[in-house]
């Protein structure tokens, strides 16, 4: 979900409450696919929040692996920190400095990320189509997910506002949950391993996320290509309906 500005000054309160520091992943930051909606970095939250606030320390991150680009071989990123010491910026300076080389692609990409081509450059053109198409596949994906997870049987799935996941949660029959008990797994996971198996399909249990106790989840991805998500889904609800009567 994209979060609103409301939640995103609640939790600069809470931290500044609590005397905790704001770590921010901002690397979907280009991924909003709700109408309405909008990206609004924790520092300009921050800064508008005025002086009492202005001794929060946070720590923004973005990368060339996640976004529209997807660069995950890159290993490119930064982090901005604010509200520190200036000490506090040197050490971290001189812990990255320990490295035996600099990652010389990564920071090329991540400044291609920061300094993308401008209106009237002779790339401006051809980046804004490539841009605009994968972010409205993705789209499109996440609206196919998400319609599709909402017809099984005993799942419901919120609309995928941003990025590039479903958190769908899940009723799972008290015969499963039995079942994974006898194995030692999670009642999520030994769903989400049956899946593997009869599909091949890998999504990720919601145990692992330190979900409510008696809930149930998993996470998947709608990064398949457009071509492959029929016959994904078709796989996936076939194996629901199938999972659904085994354990009836």
């Amino acid at each position: 979900q994209v979060l609103s500005l409301e939640n995103q000054k609640a939790i600069v309160e809470f931290c500044k409450k609590e005397k905790l520091i704001l770590l921010a992943d901002e690397v979907y930051q280009d991924n909003i696919y709700a109408e309405g909606k909008e990206f609004n970095s924790f520092k300009k939250v921050l800064r508008s929040m005025g002086d009492d606030y202005k001794d929060v320390q946070l720590i923004s991150f973005m990368s060339t692996s996640k976004g529209f680009y997807g660069e995950c071989g890159r290993r490119g990123g930064y982090m901005e920190m604010v509200g520190f010491d200036d000490g506090v910026g040197g050490l971290m300076n001189k812990i990255a400095s320990v490295n035996l080389c600099s990652n010389t692609a990564g920071q090329i990409l991540m400044s291609l990320v920061m300094d993308p081509p401008k209106e009237g450059d002779a790339s401006y053109g051809l980046y804004v189509q490539e841009r605009d198409a994968i972010l409205s596949s993705l789209k499109r994906r996440a609206k196919t997910i998400v319609s599709s997870l909402n017809k099984l049987e005993g799942v419901s799935c919120n609309d995928a506002e941003g990025a590039m996941y479903a958190f769908p949660t899940i009723t799972i029959p008290q015969k499963a949950q039995d079942a994974a008990k006898e194995q030692g797994r999670k009642p999520d996971a030994l769903y989400c391993i049956e899946l593997l198996k009869k599909t091949g399909v890998c999504v990720v249990p919601g145990s692992g996320f330190g979900q409510k106790e008696g809930t149930f989840h998993f996470r998947t991805t709608f990064l398949p290509s457009e071509e492959d998500f029929p016959e994904i889904v078709k796989g996936l609800t076939e194996f629901h309906e199938e999972f659904m009567k085994k354990y009836a």
